[in-house]
Parts: structure tokens; C-alpha cells; sequence
């Protein structure tokens, strides 16, 4: 079987999967075509099968690695380009999991605890500096008000609940077990979210915290520009001109 117009990055991962070389072309040194038997990658079977309208090659037992396609049929293009970006999603999820090799309790449980944290930890200082950190708590609870804004359920009601959980879990030890609560906005209630295996990578929620909080830095530092204009081009002030007799 031989087969046309394959695509170069389609090549790559047939080759990495089967154990083969990446070859583009069959010259070598001497200026003759020659091909090395060891260049070869192997697979249980490949067979040529028609899914709906479309003739497909399926790799199956791949040698060298397990490798994974996933066919997508759906009732029009618009749905099956939904339903692509959504699998890209969940599959850049499990990426950034496998990275950062830890997960936190989805829902808005981390943004409600480190607010009710950053309060607690606010009253403690007696500068200035606690109102910037009290700022900075409660605009932590944006991400749990929109997201039950977003499933149409009570904001104001679920992040009140939710604060309460988390400031018992984090003033009394003996409930401890409540700082995994989270939004369910399916059924417009709180619950654990660590039973109901609502995760989030922990690599995407420090990096969201930390370029939030970069950007809110950089335009609070836009008032602190100051241009100072030469004298010429400000012209005479009005002291100037009373002096000089002008007025």
C-alpha cells in the first residue's frame, strides 16, 4: 500500500509511533537511491476503511509507542468544530497536569479561600498596605461570581455560602475538610469538589493569578508617568506676563 499527499507533520507522528526514519528523499552520498531495512517501522495492521463519506487509513499496534486517534462525526461542520475545540481543550488540560505534576480543587475554591486569607491576613498589618491587600481579596471573588453568573444561577447567594465554608475551614481546625468546597452550578448548590473530581492544573491557576496581577500593576503604573514640558513649548505663564508688563 502506498499512499499520496500525506502531510509532512502527518509523516512525523506515523514515524514516531511506528519506530521509523523520517526520510525525504532516497538519495545518498554517492548520488544513487538506496534504503536501509532498519529504517523500517512496523504495526500490527494498516487497512484502509470507510468511515461516513470519507476513506480513511487506520495504523493499528503501532510498534514503538501507543498512539491515539480520535474521529469526530457530528451533524454539520459547525458541531464538529465545537466539539474539535472542546477536545483540544480537556487534551491541553491533561497536558499542563502532566507538567506541573499537581491539581487544585476547581469551582472557585482556590479564589474563595485565598481571599478569605488575604483578609484575615490584611487586618494583621496596621499600614496602608492593608487596604491593597484587602483590594486585592476581594477582587479574588470575581472569577466565582462570573463563573455562576455565566450558568445562570444566584451569585451573590453561592459566593456568600462559599465564603463561609471556607472562612470555618480556615479558622477552625477541626473542619479543615471543608477548604475543597466549590461552586456546583449545575444544581446551584455548594459542594466538595474534590468527590465530585472538579480539578484544575496548578500550573494554569498561578500563572492566571500571577499575569492578572501583573496587568492590573501595569495600568495602575500608567498614572505614575509624569512628562515635564520644556519652557518653550509651555510659552509664557501668566507670572510672566504680569511681570513683563503685558497685563
Amino acid at each position: 500500500m502506498a499512499v499520496r499527499r500525506c502531510k509532512k507533520a502527518d509523516l512525523k507522528r506515523i514515524a514516531k509511533a511506528t519506530g521509523a526514519t523520517f526520510l525525504m528523499t532516497l538519495a545518498n552520498l554517492e548520488g544513487e537511491e538506496s534504503f536501509d531495512a532498519s529504517m523500517l517501522g512496523s504495526a500490527e495492521e494498516v487497512v484502509q476503511e470507510r468511515i461516513c463519506d470519507d476513506e480513511l487509513i487506520l495504523i493499528k499496534g503501532p510498534k514503538s509507542r501507543q498512539a491515539a486517534s480520535i474521529i469526530l462525526r457530528g451533524a454539520n461542520d459547525f458541531m464538529c468544530d465545537e466539539m474539535e475545540r472542546s477536545v483540544h481543550d480537556s487534551l491541553c488540560v491533561v497536558r499542563r497536569v502532566l507538567e506541573s505534576k499537581s491539581v487544585v480543587i476547581g469551582g472557585g475554591a482556590v479564589e474563595a479561600a485565598l481571599s478569605i486569607y488575604l483578609e484575615n491576613f490584611a487586618t494583621s498589618l496596621a499600614s496602608r498596605e492593608q487596604l491593597a491587600i484587602a483590594e486585592f481579596a476581594k477582587s479574588l471573588l470575581v472569577i466565582p461570581k462570573q463563573l455562576a453568573v455565566n450558568a445562570a444561577q444566584d451569585s451573590t447567594d453561592l459566593v456568600a455560602k462559599l465564603r463561609a465554608y471556607h472562612n470555618t475551614s480556615q479558622t477552625k481546625s477541626e473542619h479543615g475538610d471543608l477548604r475543597w468546597v466549590g461552586l456546583d452550578l449545575v444544581a446551584g448548590v455548594v459542594r466538595d469538589n474534590k468527590k465530585a473530581g472538579v480539578l484544575e492544573p496548578t500550573m494554569s491557576k498561578v500563572k492566571s493569578l500571577k499575569f492578572a496581577t501583573e496587568a492590573a500593576i501595569t495600568i495602575l503604573r500608567i498614572d505614575d508617568m509624569i512628562k515635564l514640558v520644556s519652557q518653550e513649548q509651555r510659552g509664557h505663564s501668566y507670572q510672566d506676563a504680569v511681570r513683563a508688563g503685558e497685563l
